[in-house]
Order: C-alpha cells, then structure tokens, then sequence
C-alpha cells in the first residue's frame, strides 16, 4: 500500500466524499488552525500526516489506508463540536484525534457521546472517565512535580499563579496550590485572563508587584508568547522563575527565546529529548518534511501517538467502534514518537520532563 495521505481541508468536502463502507478510515485531526493556539498546527498536522503515511505504508488500520480531514479546533466550542457532529453523521469520520483546549474537548465529549472514538492528546485537567475517549496528555498531578519540587528545593516560597480562564488552567492551580501549601510556601496571587485578551505588560507589572519568588503559568498560546516576551525584559528576569505548563517549542520561538536561565516548561516531550526513540522519530520527520519544517514540540507529538494509538487499538480489537475499544484498552501498548507507552483505564502512562529555555532551545534538566 502506497505512503501517500489523503488531507481533506475543507469540511463540505468531506461530507461530500465520505469514504464508501469498507473504504478508507478516515480521521478528524481537530487541531487549532485559528485563535490563541493556532501557532500549534503546522507541526500537529505533519505529525499526524507522518503517522497516517508510516501506518499507509505497513497496510494502513484494518488493512484500509488511512486519511485525515482537518477541523479547525481554534473557534469556539461550540462551533467546533457542531461541526465534528455533522461530520461523524455524515458518516465522514470513523475517530477523532485531538490537540486543543479542554474546554473544546468537554463540547466534543458530550456530541460524540461515543459514536466513534475520541483520543485527546494534550495535557489536560484529569478525571475524565468517558466511553471512547482516550487521553495521552499529562495531569497536573503528574506535570507538576518535578517543577515544584526543584523550585521548592531552591526556595521559592512565594508563588503567583496566572493563567487562562478555562477548565484547564483552573484544575492545574487546584492542585499546584494545595501542593506548595504542603510544602509550607505561599500562593500570594492568582489571576485569570480570558484567551487572547491578555494585557502581556499589565500581568508582569502584576507578578513583580506581588514580590514573588515564582509563577506558575497556564497561560496559552499567544498570551504565554507575550507574556514571557514581556517579562524577559524585566528587572525580575533573572531572579523569577517561571514555570510554564504549556510552553513548547514553537512558544519559546515566539517569544524570541529566552537566556534568563529561569524558564521552566514541563511537557512530556520535548524536540531536545536524546532517548532513541525521541531520535529516530525527529529522523522520520525531517526526512519526510525537510529540515525547514515546522519545529517538533509536544502537541505535535502527541498528535502523532494519537493517529498511532487508534491503529493499535484497532488492531486489537478487529474493529474501529468504540465499545470495542473501550473492551481492549486496558494494557495496550503503543511505541510512539517519544516511545513506548502503555494505557492504563484509557490514560497513556509515560514520563514527564522538565526542561530549561536556553536561547531558542530547551534543555531537558529532570524527568518523572
């Protein structure tokens, strides 16, 4: 079976050319294409290209080849559900993967309702115990403790926590506040900012007003991009440590790097890994999209291991519906672009890193 990937961009199209009974899989990559994290889809999309041709070229899911139909996951909610609930009764999509935010996964969550299966790849909040729907992202019980725990460590006893307002940022300040109470540190500021209306110079002025030692960031996006530009030019640049749940690789570019030496991100993947995996994967990519292509971080990875966690489950189970999946999942093993990884009651259990900005790079420094 040829490598070559059918990519239908346009969702009337995809309605139109819905693949006949026992033709092609056919998978919607819900990635932000538009808004605060739309910097995110240029690698997500060619991760899961790349995953979509290496499955086409082994015989594809089920022996049928695969292809991929982008929806916009920018827009809002809502907006985006309606439309992967029109696609999925017009029988144009046999599973979902998704690289968004979580309040776009709570929308998709409740039209899918199991129809077909739903793997979000991203870091997200936790407790999600839905039919059909399988998560590779980090929790904040896991994301968070090698961050905290080395800025603990050093002393860092006054903490501001800022971030969107959405679930997300919500849940991963829950838990990062009742930790560093344990620890015996204080949480001096909390604020939250809708998304792409952030005031960068404002939240800065903000954080050193509140003569802190860290801040917890979950912003997103653009708003993380600004915010970190800002706050680089800082009297408090080199003595804040910042600490960052969704900064990637692509955020830190934006930002025009960072030499601070005080900009942690906390991802389970990062383009700087060296495990061979990690290696081999980046060797695919480039050999695929060129050494100019857009630059590897964990959303796009994830999306990869998303497009690669429905063939295994597939493959498991004979099928693609979800119950069938559900009935399989338990114990599933995938080897993905960061390695190999293994479902545990639909949560993909596999390390997290932490890793330093250093110019326009990270530096991987610890591991959980």
């Amino acid at each position: 079976m040829p490598d070559d990937v059918v990519l239908v961009t346009d969702p009337l199209e995809a309605r139109l050319l819905a693949p006949e009974p026992g033709g092609a899989v056919r998978i919607g990559i819900v990635v932000p294409a538009s808004g605060t994290l739309g910097l995110l889809a240029p690698s997500a999309l060619n991760c899961a290209v790349l995953a979509a041709a290496e499955l086409n070229a082994a015989g594809g899911i089920l022996g049928r080849p695969v292809e991929l139909t982008l929806v916009d996951g920018g827009r809002a909610p809502a907006e985006v559900a309606a439309e992967v609930a029109g696609l999925v009764r017009a029988n144009a999509l046999a599973a979902v993967v998704g690289t968004h935010a979580s309040d776009v996964r709570v929308a998709l969550m409740r039209v899918l309702g199991g129809r077909v299966p739903y793997v979000f790849t991203p870091p997200y909040e936790g407790g999600v115990r839905t039919p059909g729907v399988f998560l590779l992202g980090e929790t904040p019980q896991r994301q968070l403790g090698p961050a905290l725990d080395r800025l603990l460590a050093a002393r860092a006893r006054r903490w501001f926590l800022l971030g969107n307002d959405y679930v997300w940022p919500r849940r991963v300040h829950e838990v990062a506040g009742r930790r560093l109470i344990r620890a015996g540190a204080r949480v001096v500021g909390e604020r939250y900012v809708p998304r792409g209306g952030a005031d960068a110079a404002a939240l800065v002025a903000d954080v050193i007003a509140a003569r802190v030692d860290a801040v917890l960031l979950t912003l997103v996006g653009s708003d993380l991009v600004a915010f970190n530009r800002v706050f680089a030019r800082s009297p408090a640049a080199g003595r804040v440590a910042r600490v960052c749940a969704a900064l990637e690789e692509n955020g830190l570019l934006g930002a025009g790097g960072d030499g601070t030496g005080e900009l942690y991100a906390t991802m389970g993947y990062f383009a700087a890994l060296s495990t061979d995996a990690a290696l081999a994967f980046a060797q695919r990519y480039a050999g695929r999209f060129g050494m100019d292509a857009p630059v590897l971080n964990g959303y796009g990875e994830g999306t990869y291991d998303g497009v690669r966690l429905l063939a295994a489950l597939a493959g498991r189970a004979g099928c693609l519906a979800a119950p069938a999946l559900d009935a399989v999942a338990e114990g599933t093993a995938v080897s993905g672009g960061r390695g190999r990884f293994v479902l545990r009651d639909r949560h993909a259990v596999q390390p997290v890193y932490l890793a330093r900005a250093d110019g326009f790079d990270f530096q991987v420094i610890d591991a959980d």
